[in-house]
């Protein structure tokens, strides 16, 4: 079925998987993230992220974040230390993503014009 098929059948795409998994990774900077952390260093802070990212906010960067835990894409992991130590990662959950990231990446690497 073609996804332009999906409003005429009466199929809320949002139900669909494409649509969950869509869901989750839909906003400029959550692909990218996940794709640091996949090729380049599994772990980083804050900074290094902010830093990675260019010119991301604090408040994007912030709930960006807080998106891909709440939807157990990544782990933050806070040390009770002074001054305060946070590093975040893949999850297992996130990691099970990377081979759909690259398979995008493969298909620009092709079809790049």
């Amino acid at each position: 079925m073609a996804v332009e098929d999906f409003g005429l059948s009466g199929i809320d795409i949002n139900q669909t998987g494409f649509g969950y998994t869509l869901s989750l990774i839909n906003g400029k900077y959550k692909m990218i993230i996940m794709y640091w952390f996949a090729e380049f260093q599994p772990v980083m802070r804050y900074s290094e992220i902010k830093r990675a990212l260019g010119t991301i906010s604090h408040k994007t960067l912030s709930s960006t974040l807080k998106e891909l835990e709440a939807d157990q894409l990544i782990i933050r992991n806070e040390y009770p230390q002074i001054p305060p130590k946070v590093e975040y990662s893949l999850s297992e959950r996130g990691k099970s993503l990377v081979p759909v990231l690259d398979m995008m990446c493969e298909w620009g690497s092709t079809n790049r014009l």
